[in-house]
């Protein structure tokens, strides 16, 4: 099957319609643009802060890439020794874990790292937290234009089956992960890399009828990696499965016979252009069909499985990373520099996956229970005042930006944000003049990790070479 894409009409260069009165629907104190990991914990920090908040999603239910694209399980949560995402985040965590039931907190009560994602409870979770916080929900609804007064955003036009119209309010956070909101208010950004290559996307899925027990054995008798890399290898040689990646990345447990799959990519796709979604999901969904054959073939304890759910989209990866007041880079990331206005700390992997078929997907770790800052100001944009951006489209460079983009980061710089914006509406200003000592206290008493001296540690020089070791891990 092959897909073609809508052509565009290229006989009219533009045309302009009529202007149009809106209503003005919502005056929130704090409006957050995106429901995934970062605006829902953006929304309930706001609202919890005593914020009035109006969170808006496009789609029917919270959770982004964690429940549309149906990524398997949750990132870690710890440096190897700690949790280093606390507060909302790991609250989030734990009552997904009590609400999925016995059998799956029994499994899963102590792990914090790699914990599977049940996809229907964390839903109904994340409805009732953000409820409860005391914000609101507006959901099939998208922000479609941003209206400017200087260096202030003044409304957001949005759309959705009531028609048009104009949400005002004090403080805006773009917690879209596209950094949508700050592209439509015109902040500068880039995309990918030096050549605007972009990582993947990949179609994840879950299967029904496996069987954890032989397949537990099978990994024990042959000793195979779990990952199935010389299964993986042996289809690709032999046609049943395409070139790429040569592992599956992700394969959680979620019961003993339900199973969720990140496993191969889809490449070429920028996640802001529609027509690349609509290829991606296409191709994706055939992707998904081949992987379901070579699993049937070739993994004991998966002969009988049958496809329940593919991802209402595709996952996605990277697309924009906006300009900062800081520009988080890899030497930070190396040294585990902390900053002053450190409000959140990060210690997952440098995870950058391969821009083609042919290419070398790179892995940098930093030392176990070792983390670097992120710094308020990589989510302040240049040029708008009443504006943040949180998640994983920060002021970074790329290898940065491959560690940040996972959930459990999304959760504490949207925590970060949403406090912010609640200090902010408080004290009647903009972002910029949110005082750091403020928010930071503020940040930890409600449960945030800021490492035990926020804004003053200093690596030593053993440290920094170890993560320099690490640095230059590669990984087909």
């Amino acid at each position: 099957m092959t897909y073609t894409p809508a052509t565009t009409n290229t006989n009219v260069e533009s045309m302009t319609i009529p202007a149009q009165k809106l209503p003005i629907s919502h005056t929130p104190d704090v409006v957050v643009v995106g429901g995934g990991a970062t605006g829902i914990a953006a929304a309930i920090a706001a609202a919890r802060n005593g914020a009035s908040t109006l969170l808006i999603e496009q789609r029917g239910y919270l959770g982004g890439m964690g429940t549309a694209a149906l990524v398997p399980a949750f990132c870690p949560y710890t440096d190897g020794e700690k949790p280093v995402i606390r507060g909302i985040g790991l609250d989030l965590l734990e009552k997904m874990k009590l609400a999925a039931g016995d059998d799956f907190l029994n499994r899963y009560k102590e792990q914090l790292d790699w914990v599977p994602i049940d996809v229907e409870t964390l839903k109904r979770v994340y409805d009732k937290e953000v409820l409860n916080s005391g914000a609101t929900i507006l959901f099939h609804t998208v922000a479609d234009q941003v209206l400017l007064d200087g260096e202030q955003i003044s409304g957001l036009v949005i759309s959705n089956k009531s028609g048009r119209s104009v949400v005002q309010a004090k403080l805006y956070i773009d917690a879209s992960g596209d950094a949508d909101l700050a592209a439509l208010a015109g902040v500068p950004f880039q995309v990918g890399g030096e050549h605007g290559e972009l990582q993947p996307g990949t179609m994840c899925y879950v299967v029904t009828g496996a069987d954890k027990e032989r397949f537990e054995q099978f990994i024990l008798e042959t000793g195979q990696h779990p990952q199935l890399e010389a299964l993986v290898t042996e289809a690709q040689l032999n046609g049943d499965l395409p070139e790429g990646r040569k592992r599956i990345s992700g394969m959680s447990w979620i019961t003993d016979s339900i199973v969720g799959f990140n496993f191969g990519h889809i490449f070429d796709i920028d996640g802001t252009k529609a027509e690349d979604l609509t290829r991606a999901a296409i191709e994706g969904r055939q992707l998904i069909n081949t992987q379901m054959r070579f699993l049937r073939k070739y993994v004991p304890g998966f002969e009988h499985i049958f496809l329940v759910h593919s991802g209402d989209q595709i996952g996605i990866r990277e697309t924009r990373r906006i300009q900062g007041d800081y520009t988080l880079v890899v030497e930070d990331f190396l040294s585990m520099r902390s900053f002053e206005d450190d409000i959140a700390r990060n210690s997952y992997f440098i995870d950058i996956h391969l821009a083609n078929a042919g290419a070398t997907m790179t892995i940098k770790h930093l030392p176990k229970g070792k983390s670097h800052g992120v710094p308020y100001r990589c989510m302040l944009p240049q040029g708008k005042s009443n504006l943040i951006v949180a998640g994983r489209s920060v002021s970074s460079d790329r290898p940065v930006q491959g560690s940040l983009r996972v959930m459990p980061n999304c959760f504490a710089m949207g925590e970060a944000a949403g406090v912010a914006a609640a200090i902010a509406s408080d004290r009647s200003v903009g972002f910029r003049e949110v005082s750091i000592p403020e928010l930071q206290r503020k940040l930890v008493e409600q449960g945030a990790y800021l490492g035990e001296r926020p804004g003053h540690e200093e690596a030593d020089q053993t440290v920094v070479a170890a993560g320099a070791i690490a640095f230059e891990e590669e990984c087909n």
